[in-house]
């Protein structure tokens, strides 16, 4: 039986979409190399477009570049052409719009709930497509119960068709802290780590208004992500002397920010799972997040929380994390005790069971 999987992600950077879909087929590898799926009786392949920058290195699933085209003409005209004789799976939100013979997991609604975000052309296609796709795809698979009440309000997705599968964090442990990653961006400590695209529904402009007060208890600013995106509207920052914005760093020199950081904060006003304040708080980080969408969902009573909307909440929290080292220590605790029950062994094991039922 022939599962082929949608590696488009392979040609993009890696976030949080992508994260998802090579942890997960990492994973599923595993599976298949201790046996428990019979890779005898189930065939795996990847199929790319060629032009990718991450390259796959898995025992038992098999990896094609195909097709001469890219992005989402490759996705839409000669992927389906390629899958054709097996069930197609697709992890990144999108998909072939006519393809019956699919899978899809959408992580979010969020073109339908902020479309300002968006440029116009890339909130129109996603909106079409995601509505296509809940009603073609034969299993819809989505990251959170926040997520799938979305779907079903905004794309009229049936809910016999949605399916939650949460994330999973123990990618982070696998990773070793660069050493000399504080010195390589001149890094003054104590810092407040930030991390996020740049998505105006991430809300970093409260990062910037909470900085009088971030500056008064000698803190310092660090912010992981890059600045522009053709996706997302024009956006200016304001700069500040505390503020260090790293742009993209290696998954080895995150969890070495992660490490040294004295606080964490995810101040996002939208996220159909998120993924950063469980990679803090596997790291030992203490974490303040955002009360909004799926963040209370996947964080817990590991966390503070504060209103995005509030400025000055969001200060007294940030500010309670750094100067309280008693209150610190118990939210590292806490924080890495949670983040445990987060697995990519469970969430590969829940989605080829998706995939078994659906063949």
């Amino acid at each position: 039986m022939k599962i082929y999987i949608n590696a488009r992600f392979l040609t993009q950077t890696i976030t949080g979409v992508q994260r998802y879909a090579l942890e997960l087929v990492k994973e599923i590898d595993q599976l298949i190399d201790r046996g428990e799926i019979d890779g005898n009786r189930y065939e795996f392949c990847l199929l790319s477009p060629s032009n990718i920058i991450n390259e796959p290195a898995f025992k038992h699933i098999r990896h094609k570049a195909v097709g001469k085209l890219k992005g989402h003409l490759w996705e839409q005209l000669e992927l389906p052409f390629y899958a054709k004789g097996g069930l197609l799976i697709n992890l990144c939100n999108t998909g072939p719009a006519f393809n019956k013979n699919q899978i899809v997991t959408i992580h979010d609604a969020a073109v339908f709930n902020y479309p300002k975000a968006f440029s116009f052309a890339f909130r129109a296609w996603y909106k079409f497509l995601m509505v296509r796709l809940g009603k073609t795809s034969k299993k819809i698979i989505t990251v959170s119960h926040f997520s799938k009440g979305e779907l079903m309000q905004h794309c009229k997705i049936a809910e016999h068709k949605l399916v939650v599968t949460h994330l999973g964090i123990d990618h982070i442990h696998r990773k070793k802290a660069a050493a000399g990653t504080i010195e390589k961006y001149g890094i003054q400590s104590p810092y407040v780590l930030a991390v996020s695209t740049m998505n105006p529904y991430k809300n970093f402009n409260l990062i910037f208004e909470v900085l009088p007060e971030i500056e008064a208890h000698n803190l310092n600013v660090v912010i992981v992500g890059s600045k522009n995106s053709k996706v997302f509207g024009e956006q200016t920052w304001a700069k500040s002397d505390a503020v260090n914005w790293v742009g993209y760093v290696t998954d080895e020199e995150l969890k070495a920010l992660y490490e040294d950081a004295a606080g964490f904060i995810f101040p996002s006003l939208y996220e159909g799972f998120g993924l950063p304040p469980l990679e803090a708080m596997a790291s030992g980080c203490p974490v303040i997040v955002s009360s909004r969408a799926s963040i209370p969902e996947v964080c817990g009573d590991a966390v503070l929380y504060f209103n995005p909307d509030s400025p000055k909440e969001a200060a007294s929290q940030l500010i309670e994390i750094t100067s309280n080292p008693e209150l610190s220590k118990q939210m590292s605790y806490k924080g890495k005790d949670h983040s445990g029950l987060f697995s990519w062994n469970k969430c590969a094991k829940d989605t080829v069971n998706i995939i078994m039922n659906t063949m």
